[in-house]
Order: structure tokens, then C-alpha cells, then sequence
């Protein structure tokens, strides 16, 4: 790998970054009412409302109020106060980002655990009966709503079977259990419609490697099926199926919104939508920064990833 391929791709990352700042900064103008006004309640007066406005400093331009919050993101890591609490949203944002995570990580594991086998499987049978159940299971997985899903699980699990809390959160440090428990429907969630959309690309990933000539050559010189799948058909299938991982991840760390909600999660989606709701404009832009600074590091990652999964990669 060499040291310009990776200035460069730490260069367009920060210029992807400065785009993202730029589109989530234009949302403030876009958000109909005033944090001003919800703050004061209804009764208050416009001049009290502009008064507010000033010390919250936003009557100034939005280009200032841009050079300023970016200032202080990258010379100090602090994205402000919420105009609402006027608490630290950096603060709120450690307390969160660790529950987006950790519910993000869990859906991929059940994710990966629904497609490898159900992708090996059909892979190995085109047309047959395992195909053709997996394409059913994928094709269902893909097509329910991530909202339905969710109250589905819990209908069954939580109501019906009384397993599994229905919603909430227990911090790590009340113990594993509690805090588990209160994952495994939320991440399952997630987990199921990742876990179908991934089963169609690793299907496909394998597919193509099977329908190789090193791939039957290895099988005509009387290689067993195990070796065949595992030294010749996965390991060159490894780069498209890593590929689609890390572009599940990123999606998941940033489109679990629906999936947060149903379960009174209190992660990063949950925190945007409450600052929507709220015209809380700083804790809406660093929510969405963050999201975005996952997004484009994880897909840094995966393309570095490549050179260690097949050596004979060449980064220009």
C-alpha cells in the first residue's frame, strides 16, 4: 500500500467531511419554527423571542455561525451546547454513541450469522430447494419494514412469550444481563433485514468465484468440497463479501433512527430526531456529522482491508 494512496483517501475523506458539515449546517434555516420560541414557550412575545435569538447567536449570519461552530469542532472537538438543554452535546453525544455501537455491532454479528450459511447454502445448489428457501427468507427479510419487524418481535417476545423487555436501556455497568437483554430485540431487528440483504450479495459473490475455471479445475483434479469452498471459493470471494459488510456497518451506524425509536434506544437516531423535533440545531448538525464521519471511516477501513484478505492488491 503505498503513502500516496492513503493521503489520498484521507484527503477525500476530509473533503466528503466538509461537504457533509456544509449540507447539515444549510439544514438549520430549512427547519421550520425557532429553538427560541419553543424554549419561551408559546406565550412569550417577539421581542422576547429576538432578544433570545441574539444570545443564542442566531441573528448573525449563518456563514459566521458556520466558521465558528467548524472552529471549534476542529481546533477544540467541541460541537457547542444544545440550544434547548444547554447542556455540552459532546458530552451527550459519548453518552450515546457507545448505545449506537454496540446495537449497530450486535445487528451485524446477527446479520452475518443469518447470510453466510444461507448464502453458502444457495450458492452451492443453484435451483434447488435450499436456493430457493433462501431466496424466500431474503426476499421476505428485505421486503418487511424495519418498523413492522420491530413490533412483531416484540409482540411475540416480549408480550406473548415474556422473554425479553419490550423497550429501554440498562447501561453496562448494571450488569451484562440486563443490559443484553435489552439489545437482543433491537439488534435482531436490525439484524434480520441486514442479515437478508447481505444473503443475496454473498450469494452472488460466490457464484461468480464457483463459475471460475481454477474452480473446476480443483474440483476435476478430485478436490474435496470443503477444501474447494474454503481455499478457493471464500477466500476469493472474501473482498465482495467484506465489501458488503462494511457497507452494512455504516449503514447501520446510520440509519437505525426507525429502529431506536421503537425501542426507546438512546442512541444517535434518537438523539437527531429528538433535536429535530426540538429546532435544535447544534445537536441535529453534530448528530448528523457523526454519522458521516462513521460512514466514510468505515468504508476507509473495508478498502484497507483489502491488501491484507489478497496480497497481490496495488493500492496507485
Amino acid at each position: 500500500m503505498s503513502l500516496r494512496y492513503l493521503l489520498q483517501r484521507l484527503g477525500t475523506l476530509l473533503l466528503v467531511l466538509f461537504g457533509v458539515s456544509v449540507v447539515a449546517f444549510s439544514i438549520q434555516p430549512l427547519i421550520p419554527g425557532s429553538p427560541a420560541r419553543i424554549r419561551l414557550g408559546v406565550q412569550a412575545t417577539d421581542e422576547n423571542i429576538a432578544t433570545l435569538e441574539r444570545q443564542m447567536g442566531l441573528d448573525r449570519p449563518l456563514v459566521v455561525q458556520y466558521v465558528d461552530w467548524v472552529g471549534d469542532i476542529v481546533l477544540r472537538g467541541d460541537f457547542g451546547e444544545s440550544l434547548i438543554t444547554r447542556t455540552s452535546i459532546s458530552s451527550e453525544i459519548a453518552r450515546r454513541l457507545p448505545a449506537t455501537l454496540a446495537l449497530a455491532g450486535l445487528a451485524l454479528l446477527i446479520g452475518l450469522a443469518i447470510a453466510l450459511p444461507l448464502g453458502i447454502f444457495s450458492a452451492l445448489r443453484p435451483g434447488g430447494k435450499r436456493d430457493l428457501a433462501a431466496s424466500i427468507v431474503s426476499q421476505v427479510g428485505v421486503s418487511v419494514p424495519d418498523f413492522w419487524m420491530g413490533i412483531l418481535l416484540i409482540l411475540l417476545f416480549a408480550e406473548t412469550l415474556g422473554w425479553l423487555p419490550s423497550s429501554g436501556y440498562e447501561p453496562l455497568s448494571d450488569g451484562f444481563v440486563p443490559w443484553f437483554s435489552h439489545m437482543i430485540l433491537p439488534a435482531l431487528t436490525a439484524g434480520l433485514i441486514s442479515g437478508s440483504i447481505m444473503t443475496r450479495f454473498v450469494r452472488s459473490a460466490l457464484l461468480e468465484v464457483l463459475g471460475q475455471d481454477y474452480v473446476r479445475t480443483a474440483r476435476a483434479k478430485g478436490v474435496g468440497p470443503r477444501v474447494v469452498l474454503t481455499k478457493h471459493v471464500l477466500r476469493n470471494a472474501a473482498i465482495s463479501i467484506v465489501t458488503i459488510i462494511g457497507l452494512q456497518m455504516a449503514t447501520l451506524l446510520s440509519s437505525v433512527v426507525v429502529v431506536e425509536i421503537i425501542f426507546a434506544w438512546p442512541g444517535l437516531g434518537s438523539l437527531a430526531l429528538t433535536s429535530t423535533l426540538q429546532r435544535d440545531y447544534p445537536v441535529l448538525q453534530a448528530a448528523v456529522l457523526m454519522a458521516a464521519v462513521a460512514f466514510t471511516v468505515i468504508n476507509l477501513l473495508t478498502d484497507l482491508s483489502y491488501v491484507l484478505l489478497d496480497p497481490s492488491v496495488e493500492y496507485a
